[in-house]
Order: C-alpha cells, then sequence, then structure tokens
C-alpha cells in the first residue's frame, strides 16, 4: 500500500479506502480503478491531499460494517465541525453545533462494545477539524464508560470539539505540530487564550464548556513545563478532554510525522496519574480494541508476536505468540516475563492493524473473527 498525493495520481491505480461526499453518500469504493484522467480530477476536487493506493498484486484491506460506519461517520462530520466553527470564528454564535455534539454522542456515547479507533490521515490544514472530531468522539465514549451524566457527558464532548477554536489562527504548521519548543508552546497557549471570548459569547448559557477547556488547557501547560500539577479541583469534562486530547495528537497519523503508538501513549498516561486520571484512562482503555486476538506486537526485545488472549486486568500484558519459536507467552506472569513488554503494534501503511488469525488457528487457537465485508 502506498500514499500517492492527487497530483501524482495516474489511470489505472486502485484505492485502498473508499472515498465519501460530505454528506456521507459512497463516491469510490475500495478497490476502484481509476479509469481516466477525469476520475483523477474528481478526487481532486474532494480537496484530498492524496489517497492510499493498493499496489499491483495487493488485496484490498479487510473492513467491518463498524469500520466503514466510522470511516463515513469521520468524513460527514468533519466537514459539518469545520463548517460551524468557521460560522462561530466569524459570528461568535452557534447554528449547528447542539445538533453535532448530539450525533456524536447518539453514535458513539451509548455503545456497549470497543471500538476500533481508526487514526484518518491529516494534513496541516484539516488538522484541528479532525482533531476537534475526534476528541469529541472519544470524550462521550469515555464518558459512557464512566456513567457520568448525560449533561456532564454532553458538556465533555463540546469541550473537545470547541477547545482548540482559538488556534485556527495560528500558523498551519503549529497547528499540527507535535514536538514543539517551550518558545512554540507559548505561543500556541496565548492563541488558545485568544479563542476563549469566542467560547464565552457562544457558550454563555453553558459556562462549564469554557472552564473544561481552560482547566485542561492549564493542566497540559504546567505538564509540558515539567510544572507541578494540580487536577484536585478539574471538572470531570477537563479531565476527559486531558486525556482525549493527548491520545489523539499523539496517535494522529500526519502526512509528515510518524504517530506515536497508542501502547506507549497509554503507558506514559499511566506513569502520569497526577496529569491523567486514572480512572478517566481506563474509561478510554475499555472503549477501544487495542491489544486484541490477531494484533501483530513488538516486544522491547525486537522481538515479534501476535496476541492470543486479552488481560482485562492490566490491557499492556496479554497472553501472545512469538513468531520466532511459536513460544506462548502470558504476559501476566510477571515472575517469569517481567523484563518483557510491547513496545508498538505493527500496523499497516493507512493505520490500520496488522491482523493474522491464520497462525493462530494453525496451532489450534480458537479466536473470534470480525465480521468483514
Amino acid at each position: 500500500m502506498l500514499f500517492i498525493k492527487c497530483d501524482e495520481l495516474k489511470p489505472g491505480m486502485r484505492l485502498a479506502r473508499p472515498i465519501y461526499s460530505k454528506k456521507g453518500a459512497l463516491l469510490y469504493d475500495r478497490a476502484h480503478v481509476l479509469k481516466d484522467m477525469q476520475s483523477i480530477e474528481n478526487i481532486k476536487n474532494f480537496g484530498l491531499i492524496g489517497v492510499f493506493i493498493l499496489e499491483p498484486a495487493e488485496p484490498v484491506p479487510p473492513m467491518t460494517q463498524d469500520d466503514i460506519e466510522f470511516e463515513r461517520f469521520q468524513t460527514v462530520m468533519y466537514h459539518e465541525i469545520m463548517d460551524e466553527m468557521e460560522h462561530i470564528v466569524k459570528t461568535h454564535k452557534q447554528e449547528r453545533f447542539p445538533n453535532i455534539c448530539a450525533q456524536i454522542i447518539k453514535s458513539y456515547g451509548n455503545l456497549n462494545k470497543k471500538i476500533t479507533f481508526q487514526q484518518a490521515l491529516r494534513s496541516t490544514e484539516d488538522y484541528i477539524y479532525k482533531h476537534s472530531l475526534n476528541v469529541g468522539i472519544l470524550s462521550a465514549m469515555i464518558c459512557h464508560s464512566l456513567g457520568v451524566s448525560l449533561s456532564d457527558q454532553n458538556e465533555a464532548v463540546m469541550a473537545g470539539v470547541i477547545h482548540d477554536i482559538g488556534k485556527l489562527t495560528l500558523s498551519a504548521e503549529l497547528q499540527s505540530k507535535l514536538n514543539c519548543s517551550q518558545e512554540e508552546l507559548s505561543v500556541i497557549d496565548a492563541h488558545e487564550v485568544a479563542g476563549y471570548p469566542i467560547i464565552d459569547d457562544a457558550f454563555s448559557f453553558l459556562p462549564n464548556v469554557r472552564r473544561a477547556c481552560n482547566q485542561s488547557r492549564k493542566i497540559l501547560y504546567d505538564y509540558w513545563r515539567n510544572n507541578i500539577v494540580d487536577t484536585s479541583k478539574a471538572l470531570i469534562s477537563a479531565k476527559v478532554l486531558v486525556v482525549a486530547g493527548i491520545f489523539d495528537k499523539e496517535t494522529a497519523v500526519r502526512v509528515d510525522d510518524a504517530p506515536i503508538s497508542e501502547v506507549l501513549v497509554i503507558r506514559r498516561m499511566m506513569q502520569r496519574s497526577d496529569v491523567f486520571d486514572h480512572k478517566v484512562v481506563k474509561a478510554l482503555v475499555d472503549s477501544l480494541n487495542i491489544l486484541v486476538p490477531g494484533v501483530s506486537v513488538e516486544l522491547n526485545t525486537g522481538e515479534k508476536a501476535l496476541v492470543i488472549r486479552t488481560n482485562e486486568a492490566d490491557f499492556l500484558r496479554p497472553t501472545v505468540l512469538s513468531f520466532k519459536d511459536n513460544t506462548i507467552i502470558d504476559l501476566s506472569n510477571t515472575g517469569a516475563y517481567g523484563n518483557l513488554e510491547i513496545v508498538d503494534i505493527m500496523k499497516t501503511m493507512d493505520n490500520r492493524y496488522i491482523m493474522d488469525t491464520s497462525k493462530m488457528k494453525a496451532l489450534g487457537i480458537t479466536v473470534d473473527e470480525p465480521e468483514y465485508v
């Protein structure tokens, strides 16, 4: 699989991912062949920076119905959030914002199952909008897992979607930059604060939305500057925003920067419970499929392995099957394997988990496979 910029597309190439319209209509499905220059011009007109292309003999990657719906939902909501945030910046008034957040909660704030959180590729131009959407989705799921009230969940989702509105006036580079200098952090912080009057005006009837944004900003500002962090008086929506915001920011797939492993991000969070509330982090883990059977991983020894059984008590220490010699390693047995740990998840070019259940079946290990379409 290759990522090809739109200007470099050629007739005969096959799409690896579906393409949807702003309204969610399927325009081009997986494996669609770009037959002529008109097809390529159509893709350029969608505003995409590029697409994932299958190599000549490469099979179409499997997707479940949930994966397909999640990708379609992200496309639709991304455009709605972009239009609404631009409207709020100009008028200091919201128009469709409550409905946008209600759709997020309806779709992902009441699930009784985990989802595979697929990150769409981001450019410097669309980073803020896609980040805002994903933080809203993650906040909805975390709040549901925590069992908070609907009003708290609604405030958390609203804060998640609107919190970065001040950053829209930043340079495109700083909007999406992962590793910033202290000087750059100060510039970003100033822009974020400058957006608060807009939030005050647009959410005057919900003051906790602004409070959550401000509290989470202060927590992360102290965290990045290695100051003492105090979350004792923070709203639950602020604590959720801190976890959801950092998880999405660091695991995001950028054109010019590699994402950080979900495993590494969550491990860092668990090591800093003064910053990242442990109950909120657990609620995040309980909402997502991460180290599930069939996922290929890398151990700190450099060895590759396959997850064959999850560990609900400590998801970072499942049972794995070594590719090297077919040894079954129960990482929950710290007496025997205390020095071993998972450092990364092996993924495809478009950031999907590399799943392999055939090896497990060959060894007589039963696994529930997703229903692919």
